[in-house]
């Protein structure tokens, strides 16, 4: 472009650093951080949807398992109380089978309790998530 006299028109404003400025590394930053943490949130709920597949499948399983092992424990303590009621009067027959099974109640509770403790979580969303400091550091980890 050119003046009414023939001389070349210089622009007023000149391109800044062609690489970007500081809201460009920014905004980078700030883009890759919301597509780090999306990721993080799919993980998770990839992880959550498998545990609960997983889960729903032995839930239906155990289930089953438990209705019948019911009724043969029902029918193993009424033929001990059988057994036991002619050597021993009814009443105390029925109390060591009554007995028995408190015992084994305890047992399987505790058992249970210590077994739902040492359940595993969520191990890789976890593992992922300790390493976005070190990301944001610029330090890379293999995995």
């Amino acid at each position: 472009m050119t003046t009414q006299s023939g001389s070349p028109v210089t622009s007023a404003t000149s391109t800044s650093n062609s690489s970007g400025g500081i809201g460009d590394a920014l905004g980078a930053v700030s883009r890759d951080l919301s597509e780090l943490v999306r990721q993080e949130i799919e993980l998770a709920k990839a992880e959550a949807r498998q545990t609960a597949v997983r889960a729903g499948r032995s839930a239906g399983l155990v289930g089953g398992a438990v209705v019948a092992a019911v009724f043969t424990l029902l029918f193993l303590s009424y033929a001990l109380w059988a057994w036991l009621d002619e050597t021993m009067p009814s009443g105390w027959a029925a109390f060591v089978v009554a007995a028995l099974w408190a015992v084994a109640a305890a047992v399987l509770a505790v058992v249970g309790r210590q077994q739902l403790r040492a359940a595993p979580g969520l191990e890789q969303t976890k593992d992922s998530v300790r390493e976005i400091p070190r990301a944001l550091k610029g330090e890379e980890t293999t995995r």
